[in-house]
């Protein structure tokens, strides 16, 4: 049993609310969970059983939700919120962005602040396009203010959305995730459209850089901000190897044995619009703070990562 990990003797186990748990992150963090004993409940717009776990139904539009379902819950893990790469940024998508992702934690924290509802901690994550989509030689870590480009205002919305929480009193951990590694993951299924045609695609220059994590660390991470009530405040939830977006789709090629092409920086943009920048830019983001409060990455090196992934018939 891992440092860290509860003991369950003659103590309640321990139970966590997940909201957007349907999601790719929910369904692995949702068997996570289950697999070390925790009980798992889900809030969801709709009410699909995910095997053992119970699901509420919700909805932060309309700001429906029962304060019933926070009895016995010990932790929040907010997830919920449309993909911010899934489709072209329009207005009404931008709007829709920002309302499923801001609103909701605002409808929670109401809720449980009304009902004076006791809570051990609220986690919730989002990308590290806090820092914006830039590409420079800036390591970002925690300490950098957000950007105040489209991805940055959002991640700080949600920020300001998670610091209600902080100042009622709750423990609250923010992290900053990069490229989920997982080959469902949206950002991945793009980077492999034209793989049936026998090749991968370099975005633009390739010069920018692409931080990313792969499931199975970011799972053990919100796991980790669970159990250590020492975790507190914004994490960096990203591998120590700083990857360009060229060292990344090369390696991606090695791993399937497919060629790499490049594809201008213009032709993305037309592909994409505004949210092209998500592909076009990035910059290095540290991992020192998460590392320093202890925690051992599993993946640490791209090409076992992509490895793993695509050799896992899940």
């Amino acid at each position: 049993m891992p440092e860290g990990q509860y003991h369950h003797n003659n103590v309640t186990t321990p139970s966590v609310l997940i909201t957007g748990g349907s999601g790719l992150i929910g369904r692995y963090l949702t068997s996570l969970l289950l697999e070390r004993g925790y009980r798992v409940a889900h809030l969801s717009r709709n009410v699909n059983q995910f095997g053992v776990v119970r699901v509420f139904r919700w909805n932060p539009e309309k700001k429906i939700l029962d304060p019933v379902v926070f009895e016995g819950i010990d932790y929040i893990v907010h997830l919920a919120g449309a993909n911010m790469g899934q489709s072209r940024w329009t207005p009404e998508r931008k709007k829709e962005i920002v309302s499923s992702r801001v609103e909701s934690a605002i409808l929670l924290h109401k809720v449980i602040n009304e009902n004076k509802i006791s809570l051990k901690a609220f986690i919730t994550g989002y990308g590290t396009g806090y820092y914006g989509s830039v590409t420079s030689d800036r390591i970002f870590t925690e300490e950098d203010p957000s950007s105040t480009d489209f991805t940055g205002t959002v991640c700080r919305l949600m920020e300001d959305a998670a610091a209600l929480f902080h100042e009622s009193g709750i423990r609250t951990v923010k992290l900053r995730t990069g490229v989920v590694l997982e080959k469902n993951n949206n950002a991945l299924t793009k980077m492999l459209m034209t793989e049936k045609f026998g090749f991968l695609a370099r975005a633009g220059s390739g010069n920018q850089y692409m931080p990313w994590i792969h499931i199975t660390d970011l799972c053990n991470i919100y796991l980790k901000a669970i159990e250590e009530d020492t975790m507190t405040g914004s994490y960096n939830a990203v591998s120590p190897q700083h990857t360009t977006h060229s060292d990344f789709v090369n390696e991606l090629g090695r791993v399937l044995n497919k060629t790499v092409i490049t594809v201008p920086a213009f032709t993305v943009t037309m592909m994409f619009g505004e949210m092209s920048v998500i592909a076009l830019k990035g910059s290095r983001v540290s991992s020192k703070k998460i590392i320093d409060a202890g925690y051992r990455f599993v993946f640490d090196d791209l090409h076992e990562a992509l490895k793993d992934i695509f050799s896992n018939p899940t």
